[in-house]
C-alpha cells in the first residue's frame, strides 16, 4: 500500500468522487475521498497525495482557492475536474497552478489517461547529456531534479511549466508552433486549445525576466522560442 501511488479527490458529489476513485483504485492507485475545499487542505497536508483531481464548485472554499493554497506550498500535480467548460475558467485554473483540465461529465478511461499522463511529467526524466544542466546568463535548468536556478535563487517551477521552459531552452533560438509546444509537452492524449501554451509561457516570465542575453521570445502570428543572443 505505501508503494502505491496516491490520490486525493475532491468533489462535493459524494456519488462522483466515489466513482472516480472506484476507476483509479482499479488501475492500482491508493484514494483518498474529501467533499469540501476546507477539509481538503487539512488531508491535503495529512496524506501527501502524488496528485489531486480537483472539483472547482466546493462549499467552504471553492477549487480555485484550494488549487491557489496549494500552490503556496507544494508542486504536486493537480487536474481541475469541473462542470464549466468556458474558456475562462479554464485559464484562470491554469494561471492558479493545474496541470490538466476535465470537464463533466467526462469518460472514466480518458480520466485515467490524463492522471497517468501528468504522472509521467511530473516524474524527472534521465538525461545523460551534460547531466540534464542547461547552463545560461543567469539560468541554470536542471532536468534530473526539475530545479531552475535565475539570479542565483531557487525558483519553484510545476511540472508542466519547467517542461515547457526546459524543451524551449534546449532547442535554443528555435521557433516552435502551439500546437507543435501542445503536443511535445502535454502529448497526444491531451484535449486541449492553443491558450494553454499561452497561460503557462505568461507564468514562465513572471518568474523569469530574462535579460539581455537570452528571453522567452514570441515570434507573433507562429510561436514561441528561447532565443539566446
Amino acid at each position: 500500500m505505501n508503494d502505491k501511488v496516491k490520490v486525493m479527490v475532491v468533489d462535493d458529489d459524494k456519488h462522483i468522487a466515489e466513482l472516480i476513485s472506484l476507476y483509479l483504485m482499479k488501475e492500482g492507485y491508493d484514494t483518498r475521498e474529501v467533499y469540501n475545499g476546507k477539509e481538503a487542505l487539512e488531508v491535503f497536508s495529512q496524506y501527501n497525495p502524488n496528485i489531486v483531481i480537483l472539483d472547482i464548485m466546493l462549499p467552504g472554499l471553492d477549487g480555485y482557492q484550494v488549487c491557489s493554497e496549494i500552490r503556496k506550498k507544494s508542486n504536486v500535480p493537480v487536474i481541475m475536474l469541473t462542470a464549466k467548460g468556458e474558456t475562462f475558467d479554464k485559464v484562470l485554473g491554469l494561471e492558479l497552478g493545474a496541470d490538466d483540465y476535465m470537464v463533466k461529465p467526462f469518460d472514466s478511461k480518458e480520466l485515467v489517461a490524463r492522471v497517468k499522463a501528468v504522472l509521467r511529467r511530473y516524474e524527472p526524466k534521465v538525461n545523460t547529456e551534460n547531466e540534464g544542466e542547461l547552463k545560461f546568463d543567469n539560468l541554470i535548468i536542471n532536468s534530473l531534479n526539475y530545479t531552475v536556478n535565475f539570479n542565483g535563487n531557487d525558483v519553484d517551477f510545476p511540472p508542466k511549466e519547467f517542461e515547457l521552459l526546459y524543451f524551449l531552452a534546449q532547442h535554443k533560438n528555435q521557433v516552435f508552433t502551439r500546437e507543435q509546444l501542445l503536443d511535445k509537452i502535454w502529448g497526444y492524449e491531451y484535449i486541449g486549445d492553443t491558450r494553454t501554451v499561452d497561460v503557462h509561457i505568461k507564468r514562465i516570465r513572471e518568474k523569469i525576466n530574462g535579460d539581455n542575453k537570452w528571453e522567452v521570445k514570441t515570434v507573433w502570428g507562429v510561436g514561441y522560442k528561447f532565443e539566446v543572443k
